[in-house]
């Protein structure tokens, strides 16, 4: 059983009503795996615009395998300490990684944020010696636009993002860095700027499918026909 973790923001852990870019990959790998898998951590819920609490409003699916380590508000700065610990106890095999626009607009500098993803690799090999990692980096939105010191720190993060993934990567533990889907657009693939929209939970998915398919065999060409 092939078992896999989301780590991610407030981009993947979702609000209560949407399907999240988590279930859309679900339905692709459950379609084109091959292999038995299913989604670990230590958290089960969806984000609660109205309360701003986590909750546990009904997926789209029952079957929906919710396991995660996603939160609203958090980034590479809370993701890094907890990250050794978690893989070690949900038995993680393959990190789905998507972080950075919260360390970036609130805690730590791109070089600062480039750190703490070098340590969380090396926390996450600790606990997991053949632990895989497919990391995304910050996708474009409505703040990159609206803030040229942001969009500088975001544009020199993903630059560092790239070099690390390309250093830290090993045939025993590897690393892909999953390009940002070409067509993405905040104004079309979000509903606020920020958090995607169906269009953009598909985009998201489609491109970690892409990239787990071409750097390690796993599952089909992605296809957003299904609901």
């Amino acid at each position: 059983m092939l078992r896999f973790m989301f780590v991610g923001d407030s981009m993947t852990i979702g609000s209560a009503g949407e399907h999240t870019w988590r279930y859309r990959l679900w339905r692709h790998l459950r379609d084109s795996c091959g292999r038995p898998f299913t989604f670990v951590g230590p958290r089960e819920t969806l984000h609660d615009p109205s309360t701003d609490e986590p909750t546990s409003y009904a997926y789209a699916d029952p079957d929906f395998p919710r396991a995660h380590l996603a939160g609203w508000g958090e980034g590479w700065h809370h993701m890094t300490p907890v990250i050794g610990e978690t893989v070690r106890s949900c038995r993680a095999d393959v990190l789905l990684v998507s972080l950075g626009l919260i360390d970036l607009g609130f805690y730590t500098n791109a070089e600062q944020t480039a750190d703490n993803v070098r340590a969380f690799v090396a926390d996450a090999r600790s606990a997991n010696p053949r632990v895989r990692m497919a990391v995304m980096p910050v996708l474009h939105n409505v703040r990159v636009d609206a803030d040229e010191t942001f969009a500088g720190q975001v544009h020199r993060f993903n630059e560092l993002l790239a070099k690390t993934v390309a250093d830290l990567d090993e045939p025993g533990s590897s690393l892909l860095l999953v390009p940002p889907p070409q067509s993405y657009d905040f104004h079309v693939d979000t509903h606020d700027g920020t958090h995607p929209n169906a269009s953009g939970e598909h985009l998201i998915a489609g491109a970690f499918a892409q990239a787990m398919g071409e750097g390690w065999g796993l599952g089909g060409p992605y296809s957003a026909a299904s609901p």
